[in-house]
């Protein structure tokens, strides 16, 4: 488990499947289809210009970038940078808390 609270670091892939295999009590091979599943049906989504809400995680959505005006790192030549869509990650407030190390609220 590379990627931890003390440790820091990236987690990858394979690590991802897993510590989720670990704590659902499932296979790997179980783990990895879904998140191909789940990568494919978010993918899915924004094509079609709809955002995914996954509940104590965040939104997945599509930004418009306009279009603008660069420069060319090497030479400084000025260039024209054409309009895009950007895939944009929106982090759940619990998570940011988490992150930040802010104890979740009570329920009352």
């Amino acid at each position: 488990m590379r990627a931890t609270k003390t440790t820091g670091g990236h987690m990858t892939q394979s690590e991802f499947i897993e510590q989720v295999a670990t704590a659902a009590g499932t296979t790997q091979a179980e783990v990895g289809r879904v998140l191909e599943a789940m990568v494919a049906t978010v993918s899915g989504a924004l094509t079609k210009g709809g955002d995914v809400r996954l509940s104590g995680l965040g939104v997945f959505d599509v930004g418009a970038r306009a279009a603008r005006e660069g420069r060319n790192p090497s030479t400084g030549e000025a260039i024209k940078i054409p309009a895009s869509k950007a895939v944009r990650f929106r982090a759940a407030k619990g998570l940011k808390d988490a992150v930040n190390g802010v104890a979740p609220a009570k329920k009352k």
